[in-house]
């Protein structure tokens, strides 16, 4: 490491505020058990054997060195051969990611892609070149390809790269590079082959091993549900109107993330608090009291503020982000099911969480349950049954001499059934789309004194701005851009106060318009809950 750069905590390893900046974003808190092995030894440039399974962060464990030690200014200084081209890809996109504040250029080289355009990619210039040995080798062949600059050879799944015959040629291509060169071998076994092999090309290693032996599920009901990642929030909460909670405890990867979840999860009226590092201790504690009181069902939280949490009856465990360590999955769901209850695990899944959610399987043994999304419909048809529930409650309860004193003079001009579908709507507002809009529903949306409070589907990912937002309502509604109060945008939606006159021509203009080339949602937020 150079003396002038910055440096940050991450955990209880020292990184460039660029590298920090780039794990932060992708929900990194902490390393993992290899991460924090490997990182310290590779930064000091010493060679590295690690013996560990896809599943525990080993991609970031050389990834970040790499990282690190790039000069920006110069050709290809890093290699990685891996045994398949998914591996490639899938080393390449994290390593882009993690230096993708240092503007690091990362090319994936593997058969079955147009050998002409990955040549073109080389002559551009690269930082990192992550390939199969095939097409490693033929670039050599060809005179495509310069390693004489490279520093550091990884070697990923060395026991997988034996196995399909491919050692042979690894010699071959590590050969190719600088003998002053830092080498470091992955493999999740260690045959004798590997061993010899790792013999013959580094120098005095340093051996690491992360074992996985061990890895036992607790025995509780675990299910996964697919979703977009940009329709994950409506997911969530789409599940948590149907499914009966106790307590449940939702994890996600970022602390920034736990805040969005927090804030689009009170807007929809649900109880539920966040809990993260950034916290004091003040603020931890009353988080607790709310959420071990009951005063909140939910509590979202990354992996690093629930460690060492004890609390009773939870009933669900929800993997809102699917974790980077396959043991991170095993203590999250861990906190459901205990002393002989039972539990449930819910993990959402978007595409590229595919990989993740096999890895989980495979190295626990287990096979998670693909369940169906619930329906608008099925989503009314638990509300109605929560509704009759309460009302059933309340019938047996008695206590009702008063109310009925208001009923009486109605029951000889109307049926008795229409009274109370009136009390009903009267008591918790218009339901059904018809009704979206109608301002004697909006109730207590968290908003000034002659606002209401609008929750909308778009944000800081639709690259929409304040000024932008007030601009689509005027100019979509007619609405006076002065009528339009405070906006807090999110990640991936907003709140926005209009005045109340103008709430109900602001939401049957926009909701479910299309904005910016995607249909939105507006609805009138929830008064915010929790603390």
């Amino acid at each position: 490491m150079t003396a002038f750069r910055e440096f940050i905590d991450f955990g209880e390893l020292k990184v460039g505020r660029r590298v920090g900046q780039a794990l932060t974003d992708m929900g990194f808190e902490e390393p993992t058990p290899i991460q924090a092995q490997a990182i310290p030894l590779l930064m000091e440039g010493k060679d590295v054997i690690g013996q560990a399974q896809t599943g525990t962060g080993k991609t970031a464990a050389f990834g970040i060195p790499i990282v690190e030690k790039v000069n920006t200014r110069a050709g290809v200084q890093s290699l990685v051969v891996t045994p398949t081209r998914e591996l490639a890809i899938q080393v390449a996109e994290e390593i882009s990611r993690i230096g993708r504040h240092r503007r690091i250029r990362t090319l994936p080289i593997y058969g079955g892609q147009s050998i002409d355009r990955q040549i073109r990619s080389l002559r551009q210039g690269v930082h990192v070149v992550i390939g199969t040995p095939g097409r490693l080798l033929d670039h050599l062949n060809r005179k495509t390809m310069n390693l004489s600059t490279v520093n550091m050879v990884v070697l990923d799944e060395a026991d997988e790269m034996l196995d399909m015959g491919f050692i042979d040629d690894v010699e071959s291509i590590i050969k190719a590079t600088p003998q002053e060169r830092q080498t470091l071998l992955f493999s999740a076994t260690m045959p004798r082959e590997v061993l010899s092999l790792a013999q013959r090309y580094l120098r005095d290693p340093e051996f690491i091993t992360v074992s996985r032996n061990n890895l036992t599920v607790p025995q509780i009901d675990q299910v996964y549900y697919e979703t977009r990642e940009r329709e994950k929030l409506d997911s969530l909460a789409r599940l948590l109107d149907v499914v009966e909670l106790n307590r449940a405890i939702i994890f996600c990867r970022t602390k920034r993330g736990v805040d969005e979840l927090v804030a689009g999860l009170q807007a929809r009226g649900l109880p539920v608090a966040g809990l993260h590092g950034d916290m004091s201790q003040y603020q931890r504690n009353q988080v607790m009291r709310q959420f071990k009181g009951g005063q909140v069902e939910i509590l979202a939280a990354t992996d690093v503020a629930a460690r060492g949490l004890d609390i009773e009856n939870v009933s669900h465990v929800i993997n809102y982000d699917i974790p980077q360590d396959v043991e991170f999955y095993i203590h999250r769901i861990g906190r459901t099911g205990r002393a002989g209850k039972s539990g449930m695990a819910i993990t959402l899944v978007s595409p590229r969480d595919y990989r993740q959610l096999r890895l989980i399987e495979n190295l626990t043994k287990t096979r998670i349950r693909r369940e169906k999304l619930p329906s608008l419909a099925d989503v009314t048809e638990r509300q109605k049954e929560g509704l009759v529930e309460k009302l059933r409650h309340i019938i047996e309860d008695g206590k009702l001499g008063y109310y009925r004193g208001i009923v009486d003079p109605l029951l000889d001009d109307y049926d008795p059934v229409d009274i109370a579908a009136a009390a009903l709507k009267m008591s918790f507002g218009p339901v059904g789309e018809e009704n979206v809009g109608e301002t004697a529903g909006f109730g207590n949306t968290g908003a000034k004194p002659g606002m209401v409070r609008l929750f909308v589907t778009m944000g800081r990912k639709d690259n929409i701005r304040p000024a932008e937002l007030v601009r689509i309502i005027s100019d979509e509604t007619g609405i006076p851009p002065n009528l339009v109060g405070d906006i807090n945008i999110f990640e991936k939606f907003a709140f926005v106060e209009v005045n109340e006159e103008w709430a109900s021509c602001v939401i049957n203009y926009l909701h479910h318009s299309t904005v910016k080339g995607r249909r939105i949602s507006v609805e009138p937020a929830r008064s915010r809950v929790g603390g």
